[in-house]
C-alpha cells in the first residue's frame, strides 16, 4: 500500500462519519502501520475521538478560516502521504494538491478531482444499491486495493467505544437495574420523522410495561417538541433533551440499552455500540435503509414500503409505522 500517513477527509455530519469508521479499521487490520488522520468537523470530534483506529484529528473549522495558500500550510504540515476525499469538498481537494500530498484520492463524479486528485475512482453515490459504508470502499482502488466488504464485515470493523462520562446528576436520573430506552424523536432535518405523535404513544407504552424511557435532543429540538406535542409531559418521562454534548450523550447511550430515532447520528452510534438500534426509515431512494441502514449487531430497521408509491407517498407511510410494530421489536 502507498502512503504510511493517510487523510481521511469527511466534513459533514455525525452519521456519515460513523458510517466511515469501518473504512479506518478495515486499514488499521491490514496495515497496521498506516497512521490515521481524519479531517472533520468540530462538532464531530467526539465521535472521532471514541474511535481507536484514528491517530490524530485535523479541524476542518480551523482550516476553513484560512485563506486558500494557508489552508495548503495547514495539510502540509501533517506530512501526509496520501488523502483520501471521502466526502468531497473542493477547498480540501485544491488545498490538498497545493500542499503537494503525494497520493490524492477522490471520486471521478466531481470535475474539481479531475483538477486536483491523481488517482480519480469511477462510482456514483447516488444510483448505488451498495451500503453507504460499502460505498466509501470504493476510494481504496486509489490504493489499487479493490475490496467490496459484507455488511456483518463492517459492523466489526468500528473500534467505536464509549468514554464513562456521563454526569453523575444525569445517572441519578436513571434507574439502571429498569430497562432503558432512549428516545430521539427529531433529526434536525436530516431525515424523514416518525413524528411526536407516535413517539409519545410509544412512550406511554414502553413506560406502562416498567421501562424507563429516556428523551434526547438538542436545545433547539426541545423547542419543538414542546411546541408540537406533550411528548415530554408524560408522566414517567426523563428527559434530556438540551442538557447533554455529544461526549455526554455518546456515554448516556452506552449506559441506557436501546434507542429508537430516525436516520440519525444516535441512531448510527448505538448501533455501533451493540445497543438495540431501532431505526424508522422511509424506502424513498437515496435515503432508504439499504444505503444508510445502522450496521450493528442488534439494529432492526422498520420501513413501510408500497412499490407504486410515489417519493411523497413513501414518505409519509414511515408515519403508518406503529408504536406497538415498534414495541414489538424493543421488548
Amino acid at each position: 500500500m502507498d502512503g504510511k500517513r493517510i487523510i481521511i477527509s469527511r466534513t459533514d455530519s455525525i452519521g456519515d462519519v460513523m458510517l466511515t469508521l469501518p473504512l479506518l479499521g478495515y486499514l488499521k487490520m491490514k496495515y497496521p502501520e498506516v497512521y490515521i488522520i481524519f479531517l472533520g468537523k468540530n462538532y464531530t470530534q467526539s465521535v472521532v475521538s471514541n474511535c481507536e483506529y484514528v491517530d490524530c484529528f485535523a479541524s476542518f473549522d480551523d482550516m476553513e478560516k484560512l485563506d486558500r495558500e494557508q489552508q495548503a500550510v495547514f495539510l502540509k504540515k501533517f506530512n501526509a502521504d496520501a488523502i483520501v476525499h471521502v466526502f468531497p469538498r473542493k477547498e480540501v481537494a485544491f488545498s490538498a494538491r497545493a500542499a503537494q500530498i503525494p497520493l490524492r484520492i477522490g471520486t471521478s463524479h466531481r470535475f474539481f478531482h479531475w483538477l486536483t486528485c491523481n488517482k480519480t475512482v469511477p462510482f456514483s453515490r447516488k444510483n448505488s444499491d451498495l451500503h453507504e459504508a460499502q460505498l466509501n470502499f470504493k476510494l481504496l482502488e486509489g490504493f489499487n486495493i479493490s475490496v467490496e466488504p459484507s455488511i456483518d464485515e463492517l459492523k466489526n470493523w468500528y473500534g467505536f467505544k464509549a468514554k464513562d462520562i456521563l454526569p453523575p446528576e444525569i445517572q441519578k436520573k436513571i434507574i439502571r437495574k429498569n430497562h432503558n430506552v432512549i428516545l430521539h424523536p427529531k433529526s434536525q432535518g436530516s431525515a424523514v420523522e416518525w413524528g411526536l405523535d407516535n413517539f409519545t404513544e410509544l412512550s406511554k407504552l414502553l413506560i406502562s410495561k416498567g421501562i424507563q424511557v429516556v428523551v434526547t435532543g438538542t436545545a433547539k429540538e426541545k423547542e419543538m417538541i414542546v411546541a408540537e406535542s406533550n411528548l415530554l409531559q408524560v408522566e414517567g418521562i426523563v428527559d434530556l433533551t438540551g442538557q447533554l454534548q455529544l461526549e455526554e450523550l455518546i456515554s448516556l447511550i452506552d449506559y441506557c440499552d436501546a434507542l429508537v430515532a430516525a436516520s440519525t447520528g444516535p441512531l448510527h452510534i448505538a448501533a455501533a455500540l451493540g445497543k438495540k438500534a431501532v431505526g424508522l426509515y422511509s424506502a424513498r431512494k437515496p435515503i432508504h435503509p439499504g444505503r444508510w441502514s445502522p450496521l450493528g449487531k442488534q439494529a432492526i430497521v422498520l420501513c413501510k414500503n408500497e412499490k407504486s408509491s410515489s417519493d411523497a407517498e413513501l414518505d409519509l407511510l414511515i408515519k403508518s409505522i406503529t408504536p406497538e410494530e415498534v414495541m414489538k421489536v424493543l421488548i
